[in-house]
């Protein structure tokens, strides 16, 4: 019988008489012994008869094939192997063990080693070679001698050793490891409405403490904008802030792409959004046009109409129905936008030119096919009537009569305002 067993944990080689001594693949094994009743055994269940060794040639080398499939033997092994059985009926292992280099640096110069990181607190490779040459050549100690000429990598292999390890052991603080929520790109709406870029904007610190806090939700394509005010930046304000903002637009949204900041990072927001279907992305490093679009309406919409003066956290819930009932229908069906076009330059640089103005709601349906975005039981004749209920001009007075209610009753508001903070004077309403 000819018996290949797993050897893997021996590590021996198998002696195939005059042929040279051949290493066993990832399966492989040693080849020894010999069935009473004759034949070909492989592992410890498959057997092969001796009868069926000594048919035809096909038959053989679908044997061979079979015991290079269970083994993993290369053909070359299992070829030398058989050859060896049928000329000796055995095969044997060889019990030699392989040539091995003599150790150049002893337990007692690993020992060594480890007193002086210990002592030095474990400075870096060229660091400790340098120390180890002074304490042999300026400092006459022997025992330094085999050290003194180490490598830098030998030097981090013994580093590695388990003995080193026993005789001196650092503990370090655990480093934060990387966020997984969020892909790291740059958002590709393909010409498509639903990718959204948000940003968050922080209305001042006053005596009492943090102001309220602005969520602009932009889309990349129509730049259609919602705008929302929570007290705070937690995950008990933002999760119902984040649905009223999505059920506000007028198209499925797919994608969601924000800054690195925690507001937006976390399970909650990821939860969230994976139950809707929409892919989460965040801004790159030292790509700071990835946010541009929230920056850029930050400063021309939030800033321009709320001003930069403190506003209490108070006044979140008037802001929010002033920003649901007012600004935002004003913005997306009232306020031209500038639309970029891209022009390649001849040598590849891209330039974007702002030459047409129209409303995000204009953008919207000047889109090919644009009712294919539009969520079911929604129309572009519905969003048409909305937007013609009032002219342009009309929309702006009756958002600034609203937002001079909202001013005047917020008592709070105006008394931080006149005592002044670190921020910028007031402007604009809040003068």
């Amino acid at each position: 019988m000819l018996r290949i067993d797993d050897q893997r944990a021996r590590g021996g080689k198998v002696n195939s008489g005059t042929d040279r001594k051949v290493p066993w693949g990832h399966g492989g094994g040693s080849v020894r012994g010999q069935h009473p009743g004759g034949g070909l055994r492989l592992g410890r269940a498959v057997i092969v008869p001796a009868r069926v060794l000594a048919t035809g040639r096909a038959a053989r080398g679908l044997i061979r094939r079979y015991i290079g499939k269970m083994t993993g033997l290369s053909r070359a092994q299992v070829t030398r192997l058989i050859a060896r059985y049928v000329a000796s009926g055995q095969v044997r292992a060889d019990s030699k063990h392989r040539h091995r280099f003599p150790r150049r640096y002893t337990e007692a110069d690993i020992a060594l080693l480890a007193r002086v990181d210990e002592a030095h607190e474990t400075l870096s490779g060229p660091a400790t070679r340098r120390i180890l040459q002074r304490e042999f050549h300026e400092y006459g100690k022997a025992e330094f001698q085999p050290l003194a000429t180490i490598s830098n990598g030998h030097l981090y292999n013994l580093r590695r050793s388990s003995r080193y390890r026993q005789r001196l052991r650092s503990f370090a603080k655990t480093r934060p490891s990387q966020v997984s929520i969020g892909e790291r790109r740059k958002p590709d709406p393909q010409g498509r409405p639903g990718f959204l870029r948000v940003d968050t904007v922080h209305q001042g610190d006053g005596p009492n403490g943090k102001g309220v806090y602005h969520i602009n939700a932009v889309d990349e394509v129509t730049q259609w904008e919602i705008v929302a005010a929570v007290p705070r930046i937690s995950e008990a304000y933002l999760e119902p802030a984040l649905q009223a903002i999505l059920s506000q637009f007028p198209f499925v949204i797919h994608g969601f792409h924000s800054d690195n900041g925690s507001e937006f990072i976390n399970q909650t927001v990821a939860k969230q959004l994976n139950k809707l279907m929409i892919a989460q992305t965040k801004s790159r490093p030292r790509h700071c046009h990835d946010n541009g679009l929230a920056e850029t309406k930050n400063g021309a919409v939030i800033r321009k109409h709320m001003g930069w003066g403190f506003i209490d956290a108070s006044q979140a819930d008037r802001l929010q129905h002033f920003y649901t009932a007012h600004l935002n229908p004003y913005l997306n069906y009232h306020r031209p936008c500038a639309q970029a076009e891209i022009e390649i330059a001849s040598k590849g640089r891209k330039r974007r030119r702002y030459r047409r103005y129209q409303t995000p709601l204009e953008t919207l349906l000047a889109l090919p096919k644009a009712q294919q975005y539009l969520p079911p039981g929604l129309t572009l004749a519905t969003l048409q009537r909305i937007g013609k209920t009032l002219s342009d001009t009309e929309a702006a007075r009756r958002m600034q009569e609203a937002k001079h209610r909202l001013f005047a009753s917020s008592k709070t508001a105006l008394a931080a305002n006149a005592q002044g903070n670190k921020f910028p004077p007031a402007t604009g309403l809040w003068k």
